[in-house]
């Protein structure tokens, strides 16, 4: 293990030989730091926190303080970073404030500097938080996920596999998958780039395309358009899509742009004559 002489770990700490350990390094607790791990100048790491393998946190970086929560009175937490992360420059992440709870960092995410992810949180693998992104308590972040620099995501809230968030806005309600926002926090369509980067197929892209119309902008019940969109979703991604809208949700949708009752008909006569998902 190559630690740096001004680096401090604490005895009940369990660090992989292989990981290095930069000047003025705080690991304070029983934490558990997996292999070929870099931890840069001044980084903080405390509780019970779990690093695993070839993670890169970059200085000033705190992993696993206590919640801004004002609710928690020292409950055992936990805060938990999957493999091949990069944590940038002071990024914060905040260990959980229930008890036995744990803030948990998927696989290969990539957090920019000045994000902050907070007590409760849950980012599936692949997730980008862009800098000076900021996640409120209990928010949950698809795979894929991309929140884009400065957007403010509210407690509770959910963001779908694979959305796009646009930049400098504010998100307080739910955001569907495979979906993207604007700078005003509304939906605008499917992120087309991000499906067709991850390979998705023009079939299964297609079939995302027509669902979208149908829950998002025909401007029909919800209840009614939920049942039209599961009778036509053949697809994994398709039914994922109808799932998410089906599911509980604390906080709602965020507003869908182009949402207008006259298309209903133009939308609805095809898809009863022959399925476009296909």
């Amino acid at each position: 293990m190559r630690v740096h002489p001004t680096a401090y770990i604490h005895p009940d700490a369990t660090v992989h030989p292989s990981c290095k350990i930069g000047p003025n390094a705080v690991i304070d607790g029983p934490v558990r730091i997996g292999a070929n791990c870099q931890l840069g100048p001044s980084v903080v790491i405390m509780g019970h926190t779990e690093i695993a393998a070839d993670c890169s946190i970059h200085s000033h970086a705190v992993i696993g303080d206590k919640p801004q929560d004002k609710k928690y009175n020292g409950e055992l937490s936990f805060c938990r970073i999957g493999e091949r992360c990069v944590i940038r420059e002071s990024v914060t992440i905040h260990r959980a404030s229930i008890e036995l709870a744990t803030t948990e960092i998927g696989n290969g995410c990539y957090l920019m500097t000045n994000s902050h992810v907070a007590h409760d949180c849950h980012l599936e693998d692949e997730v980008t938080l862009v800098s000076g992104a900021l996640l409120g308590g209990h928010v949950h972040v698809g795979s894929n996920a991309v929140i884009s620099g400065n957007v403010g995501v509210h407690q509770h809230v959910r963001i779908g596999q694979l959305a796009m968030i646009g930049g400098v806005s504010m998100i307080s309600q739910d955001v569907p998958p495979f979906t993207m926002t604007d700078h005003q926090g509304e939906i605008i369509g499917l992120n087309a780039v991000g499906l067709a980067l991850k390979g998705i197929s023009p079939a299964e892209q297609q079939e995302l395309k027509a669902l979208f119309k149908v829950i998002c902008r025909a401007g029909m019940p919800q209840r009614r358009s939920l049942e039209l969109a599961a009778e036509l979703a053949n697809t994994q991604l398709g039914r994922q899509f109808v799932d998410f809208f089906q599911a509980e949700t604390r906080r709602g949708f965020c507003r869908f742009r182009g949402r207008n009752s006259r298309l209903q008909q133009s939308i609805l006569t095809p898809l009863k004559q022959q399925s476009i998902c296909k």
